[in-house]
């Protein structure tokens, strides 16, 4: 049975897994289809005239076209709040809503450009080109960008489980979707270093809104990347 919800763009995107993972907590059916980011047909170009993924069709507002489309996974993220507004994933509270909207716009902001372009495109991208990662950029980028910010949220998170209450929010699931992104190719931070940043990663990823994505990175990444990357100073 075809579902209400169609998804567009990759598992491997970090806004993908972070629309996915509000889905799964909702209990929302949704189909994925694939786009090819490396060179995006005309028709996903009119859906998403900015070049992103995901991209999210209701189909119960339009089967094809523009129509009954959404771009942008925190806009995604915002419609499906409101269309299934239980179980939340944004806070009731003013201040702590606007916090984690602050955290959302963090991970998919500074983690993403960091994680995203200096340490998941310089391998995955060569890779799929059949190129040699790029190891060098790697590497600078995980020894030199990522700590100031994973040490912004070691100290935000405090020894807590998670960033905001007692359940999971969209900042909790943002910040995963993010680390997700370079933990799939060079591991974990230094648990030494950043205790509770690791100790909720891992707790987010074994949750089951993280489980369908993991899968589908899982199958793509199996013979493309069978080991980590070793990027350590």
């Amino acid at each position: 049975m075809t579902a209400s919800l169609v998804l567009y763009g990759s598992p491997l995107s970090p806004f993908q897994r972070k629309v996915e993972a509000v889905m799964a907590l909702k209990g929302l059916d949704y189909d994925c289809e694939d786009v090819n980011v490396m060179g995006m047909p005309d028709w996903y170009k009119a859906i998403s005239p900015l070049g992103r993924i995901p991209s999210l069709r209701d189909r119960d507002i339009a089967e094809d076209g523009a129509a009954g489309t959404i771009t942008d996974s925190s806009a995604i993220c915002g419609y499906l709040e409101k269309r299934q507004p239980e179980p939340s994933v944004y806070p009731a509270d003013a201040f702590d809503h606007g916090r984690a909207l602050w955290l959302e716009e963090y991970a998919d902001t500074g983690l993403a450009m960091a994680g995203g372009m200096g340490v998941f495109r310089p391998i995955i991208f060569n890779l799929f080109q059949r190129k040699q990662p790029d190891i060098e950029t790697a590497r600078k980028t995980w020894n030199e960008k990522l700590p100031p910010l994973w040490d912004y949220l070691e100290h935000y998170l405090d020894g807590r489980s998670h960033f905001i209450g007692d359940s999971i929010t969209i900042a909790d699931i943002s910040v995963a979707a993010q680390i997700a992104q370079t933990e799939m190719l060079a591991g974990l931070p230094d648990k030494s270093r950043w205790p509770s940043l690791v100790a909720h990663f891992e707790a987010m990823k074994a949750h089951d809104c993280f489980q369908r994505n993991n899968a589908g990175c899982d199958r793509i990444l199996a013979k493309l990347v069978p080991e980590k990357y070793d990027l350590g100073a």
